[in-house]
């Protein structure tokens, strides 16, 4: 089953196993989805979905394919490298991702992005698989000059714009082998499993949990295959998830307002 967000107002709507959208009348954070209560079908049209979440935090796992620690020089991390994106950097499908003035190069980070179902703390990675409500698309859009200038990388990761999520949420999904695939202008430029990663989806939010206390509606960004390349005003960004469908976002410069 999809799990969509729907503009204006806001409000939640899921896909039946027969296609259809229908309004959701149950808290999919507090209700399991064999209990939800759907209401009347909706027409959507793309330009009207809102990213699927809206999170307290962002948490972006660093290095987690070894072929893309090795394509930036850097080296395979001995436990998994955590970083935070301000939540403000989080956009929906269609929107526009803006490329700011401070950067002379912006690049694609095409995820498998995991949203939780409820709070999690020191949780075992048994733990950490139940507390999952679904998997979205998501581009970990980096300012990469400035990232390799700073100590830390809440700079490059948090410009406005910067982590397009969505179109939907898929629930229950197998998370040993999903598969992601990024293009820009229509040419594939990365592909992925999540069985290619060096910690996997459980074993990453049991870790992450140690620290500090992930919140229903957190999203996770669990680590972008090798192929990140730079984006230029224009182009056209596809994210692809197995199961979730393609999350659509322009490139655009920054302009003054």
């Amino acid at each position: 089953m999809l799990l969509y967000r729907v503009g204006p107002e806001g409000y939640y709507a899921a896909e039946t196993t027969e296609g259809a959208l229908r309004v959701l009348f149950s808290d999919p954070y507090e209700i399991p989805p064999a209990e939800w209560r759907l209401g009347r079908k909706l027409e959507v049209e793309p330009k009207g979905l809102l990213a699927p979440v809206a999170p307290s935090k962002i948490l972006g796992i660093g290095r987690n394919y070894v072929q893309h620690a090795k394509e930036l020089g850097n080296p395979v991390p001995d436990e998994p490298l955590l970083f935070l994106k301000a939540p403000s950097s989080l956009i929906g499908p269609g929107a526009s991702v803006v490329l700011p003035p401070e950067s002379e190069r912006v690049e694609f980070e095409g995820e498998i992005a995991v949203v939780l179902r409820q709070r999690l703390s020191r949780a075992s990675a048994e733990e950490a698989r139940a507390a999952i409500l679904g998997v979205t698309c998501a581009c970990d859009v980096t300012a990469r000059d400035l990232q390799r200038r700073d100590a830390t990388f809440a700079r490059g990761k948090s410009f406005d714009t910067f982590c397009p999520v969505g179109p939907a949420l898929l629930l229950e999904p197998e998370l040993d082998s999903l598969s992601v695939e990024t293009r820009v202008n229509g040419r594939v430029r990365q592909q992925g499993s999540s069985s290619e990663m060096i910690w996997g989806v459980a074993e990453l939010l049991g870790y992450a949990s140690q620290m500090m206390t992930l919140e229903a509606g957190d999203v996770v960004l669990t680590g972008t295959p090798e192929g990140v390349g730079p984006l230029a005003p224009g182009d056209e960004l596809e994210v692809e998830v197995s199961g979730v469908g393609v999350l659509e976002n322009r490139v655009e410069a920054w302009r003054q307002p």
